[in-house]
């Protein structure tokens, strides 16, 4: 039998070995569920189904996102409340708790929700595919907690608190797990994606207001155009940076359906018909999201349909971020032989072997996110796509954790970029503008004057002479020389004309 070991955090595994060298009891202590008696190690708070999944899949090392075990201890909450307000728990049925025991339970619960007991959920994301496992830890945490808060001994092989009757009461992996998701991902959008995505935007508001007077050349296919301000092209990348909160809000807004109530397959079986509309309700009142009861319990169990929605949206984000991030590397690059247009700030040398060069190196970071989020909405897709049959998704903690992983890493990559890149951002008014007059299609202003062939060959005739379209103008006499100096004015070209 394998024993993780590991799993113990370090003042946990000292206790152990201390208590182990004083003889007082082993390293593990001996659990039995519905298969037999499991070696699990002697502090722990989980039992023996926990330790048999680790057992079981000794796949990654990565454990479930600490935003999912909050939300799973947080859904917990919300189920032994409503089950509390509904009579269940101290109820007539089997091992009715005491007031003081819901109590604790409902303690236990809280404080899983507030990350207490984050180093008790050892069990690898690749997993049983409906999150059975870890529903089943957090059962037996959340137990073995509010039983040693009631001032009874955790250690006991009976439960006074039950992992089973009392802590899943009304509760299905099938309908709780993933209810567990959607409240993980809507708080993480909500505290963590926005706000980022809103303070992005509104440092490139700031930056397009600041530098609007500036002219530079536009630049299409990477090959010169007409001009445009600096402050029009920032402008443009702000509008992006808000379109993308809105896609963040909707993001959030595809999983306000919660399968809570629907049970094993969706009949709602075991559990009471306002179960579901309950813990919503709750879940509302603690988030301040407005989480409802899904609609239709079968879809809501079956299907993930939600989160492929949710993380396409968070694939468009990606998208645009690594957009804007790449756009800065450009018009940062040089800072001699490059377009030097904006000044990125200097955060470390850029090389091992050529002294003095600087790399765009936040730049580069969003963008390897963004190139990890997209990659990430696969594993999304063809898990909601083929990752179950009939009644049940069965790649649920792969969905949970890479939406997730998602969410944070655009969060905290966005966060890192405006802190360290754009807040210090600096236009380089000189490069911008020492371009414009160079450029063949200022030729363009003329095409209502001479038409659309002659500007064409004056840009040729420009190119291959290395002259300006100006003072070619100058030279041939094409316009009037007041009227070539409206035409020719590039402030005047970066608005419509009447």
């Amino acid at each position: 039998m394998l024993i993780v070991e590991v799993r113990l955090n370090s003042s946990q595994r000292v206790a152990a070995n201390s208590v182990k060298e004083s003889g007082e009891m082993s390293e593990f202590r001996t659990e039995r569920d519905s298969m037999g008696d499991v070696q699990v190690p002697a502090q722990a708070y989980y039992g023996a189904q926990t330790q048999r999944a680790v057992e079981n899949f000794p796949v990654s090392g990565w454990t479930l996102h600490s935003d999912l075990i909050h939300a799973m201890g947080l859904v917990k909450f919300a189920c032994a409340r409503a089950n509390r307000d509904l009579g269940k728990l101290t109820g007539t049925g089997k091992n009715p708790l005491t007031e003081e025991q819901v109590q604790a339970l409902l303690d236990a619960t809280q404080e899983v929700a507030d990350g207490k007991f984050d180093d008790q959920f050892p069990i690898d994301v690749f997993q049983t595919g409906s999150g059975t496992s870890s529903n089943m830890n957090v059962n037996e945490v959340i137990s073995n907690r509010a039983i040693e808060i009631n001032g009874n001994d955790r250690f006991e092989a009976s439960k006074p608190i039950h992992p089973n009757d009392h802590v899943n009461m009304g509760q299905s992996t099938n309908d709780t797990f993933p209810t567990a998701i959607h409240v993980a991902v809507a708080q993480s959008i909500q505290k963590k994606l926005v706000p980022a995505l809103t303070k992005f935007h509104k440092h490139l508001a700031k930056k397009a207001s600041a530098w609007d007077q500036i002219i530079k050349i536009g630049r299409t296919h990477l090959a010169d155009a007409t001009p445009l301000r600096l402050g029009q092209e920032f402008s443009g990348f702000a509008r992006q940076l808000e379109l993308s909160v809105g896609r963040a809000q909707r993001a959030l807004e595809s999983v306000l359906e919660l399968p809570v109530g629907g049970t094993a397959v969706g009949s709602g079986i075991n559990t009471h018909p306002e179960f579901g509309l309950r813990v919503a309700a709750v879940l509302n009142e603690k988030t301040n999201i407005p989480f409802i009861e899904a609609e239709n319990h079968f879809e809501a169990n079956a299907q993930r349909d939600g989160l492929v929605e949710c993380h396409s949206e968070l694939k468009a984000i990606a998208s645009t971020l690594f957009n804007v991030s790449n756009n800065i590397r450009w018009l940062g690059s040089g800072p001699r032989c490059g377009f030097n247009e904006v000044q990125i700030p200097d955060l470390q040398p850029g090389s091992s072997i050529m002294p003095g060069k600087v790399n765009p190196v936040m730049c580069e970071s969003l963008m390897q996110v963004c190139a990890r989020v997209i990659g990430n909405d696969g594993c999304l897709t063809i898990s909601g796509t083929v990752g179950g049959n009939f009644q049940l998704n069965i790649m649920m903690p792969v969905m949970g954790q890479t939406t997730l992983e998602s969410i944070s890493i655009l969060s905290q990559g966005v966060e890192a970029f405006v802190d360290l890149c754009l807040e210090n951002l600096e236009a380089n008014e000189e490069a911008c503008e020492s371009a414009v007059e160079k450029s063949l299609s200022m030729v363009t202003s003329l095409n209502p004057h001479i038409g659309y062939e002659k500007a064409s060959k004056l840009a040729k005739e420009a190119f291959k002479t290395g002259k300006t379209i100006r003072e070619l103008c100058t030279e041939q006499e094409i316009l009037p020389a007041d009227v070539l100096k409206a035409a020719l004015d590039p402030m005047s070209m970066t608005e419509p004309q009447k």
